[in-house]
């Protein structure tokens, strides 16, 4: 996090690209790790000679929402533009993209630790810690979503200029967001449940561990269901993903009080003349186009207002 405070001359051409591919496989390798602690703690007793529906359900479960997280949390390297990128954009959002990132680290530790405690109560039929490994889960759970939400708000959205498709693209986000913080306030609300608050519609949902694992599913795919909807939006109005750029050209921020700084914006636009030139000596198609685009993007960024976003 603090390295993000250099000089922005300071930033290496290759330095982003590298940091964003880095960034996905840790958190990838995370999962993994994850995964092979539950299987490990699972092991010692799981009946491989007459298994139950319950244990492959459980595990299953338990796999599965480590599978939809990873969905969840998508690289924006190529989604995004690097001058809409937040490590790009704006050194006050790459600090607090570092800081999400760093957050996501940690509340995946908390997601698993909790998944390993909830796989031996449930595994090992005992009373020992159930409760303290439902908050866990559900507290991480609640975190990791948050987490992810927060780091996809760092980077500068493009919207038409035509009125009624703006709007379409508005509706869709203001869908995402209404629907994440819905899930996180319904878990961080599981997480904080009370003893004494055993009849509630909350405490049907943790009756037991596959019925709140269930439920985590269930919240995981509605939210990536959710996150297409502005794919879906740029799908039925334009052909192709050239054809949008061509009209997504106003900047929109989640964060108004990120402005663009010119050194970074210089540096992005620097590094995909770079890639350009790299993919030219590949592939001089690919190159040439992709030249055409980034020609385009410093035209747009060129006719940007002086007060960003």
């Amino acid at each position: 996090i603090l390295l993000n405070l250099r000089l922005p001359r300071g930033f290496m051409p290759n330095d982003f690209h590298a940091a964003c591919s880095k960034r996905g496989v840790l958190f990838i390798l995370l999962l993994g790790f994850n995964l092979q602690s539950i299987v490990g703690v699972a092991s010692p007793y799981f009946n491989y000679w007459d298994p139950t529906w319950d244990q492959y359900a459980f595990l299953f479960l338990a796999c599965f929402l480590l599978f939809m997280i990873k969905l969840l949390y998508v690289d924006d390297t190529y989604s995004i533009a690097p001058q809409d990128h937040a490590l790009l954009y704006n050194r006050a959002a790459g600090f607090f993209f570092h800081l999400g990132n760093f957050a996501l680290l940690l509340f995946t530790t908390v997601l698993g630790s909790g998944l390993n405690l909830l796989t031996q109560s449930f595994l090992a039929a005992a009373a020992a810690l159930p409760n303290d490994a439902k908050t866990l889960v559900c507290g991480g759970f609640s975190a990791v979503v948050f987490s992810i939400a927060f780091i996809k708000s760092m980077h500068i959205r493009r919207v038409p200029t035509n009125p009624k498709h703006e709007r379409m693209f508005f509706v869709a986000y203001v869908t995402q967001i209404a629907g994440v913080l819905a899930v996180v306030a319904i878990t961080a609300r599981m997480c904080l449940l009370r003893g004494d608050e055993e009849n509630g519609f909350l405490a049907m949902l943790m009756q037991n561990e596959i019925q709140m694992l269930s439920v985590l599913v269930f919240f995981a795919v509605l939210l990536i269901a959710m996150s297409w909807l502005d794919e879906a939006v740029e799908l039925n109005l334009y052909s192709d993903a050239s054809e949008a750029s061509e009209y997504r050209v106003q900047p929109f921020g989640f964060w108004a009080c990120f402005k663009h700084e010119e050194p970074l914006q210089l540096e992005a636009l620097a590094l995909e003349r770079n890639r350009a030139a790299r993919l030219a000596q590949r592939s001089p198609l690919l190159g040439s186009s992709v030249m055409s685009f980034s020609n385009s993007m410093y035209s747009s960024m060129a006719n940007m207002p002086e007060g960003g976003v």
